[in-house]
């Protein structure tokens, strides 16, 4: 078990990988595999059964894990940035994050 670098809250960019330059912000963590939830990144769709909560039951949309490797903190990445001249990366919820990609 490694110690993460990122906690729960912590506002991060994903740094490689399919998701790689979205941002958002860690739900949970994983300490004995090092995976990280990251919110509104690595969106998987789940089926679900029938319920009360979900009498339709039917197929939803959740937050898959990525390695803590993948994913460094947005104000050290930033930093690494400002230092070779770069403007500095915003961060943005997901929603703002599909929408430019559907545009382009």
């Amino acid at each position: 078990m490694v110690r993460a670098h990122v906690k729960k809250n912590d506002v991060v960019i994903v740094i490689s990988g399919a998701n790689k330059g979205r941002t958002g912000k860690v739900l949970s963590l994983d300490g004995e595999k090092d995976r990280v939830v990251v919110e509104g990144v690595n969106i998987r769709k789940k089926a679900v059964r029938r319920s009360q909560s979900r009498p339709q039951g039917g197929i939803i949309e959740v937050e898959g894990t990525m390695h803590v490797s993948n994913v460094m903190l947005l104000e050290k990445h930033n930093a690494r940035r400002a230092k070779r001249g770069a403007a500095p990366v915003v961060a943005q919820s997901a929603d703002k994050a599909d929408k430019e990609e559907k545009k382009d």
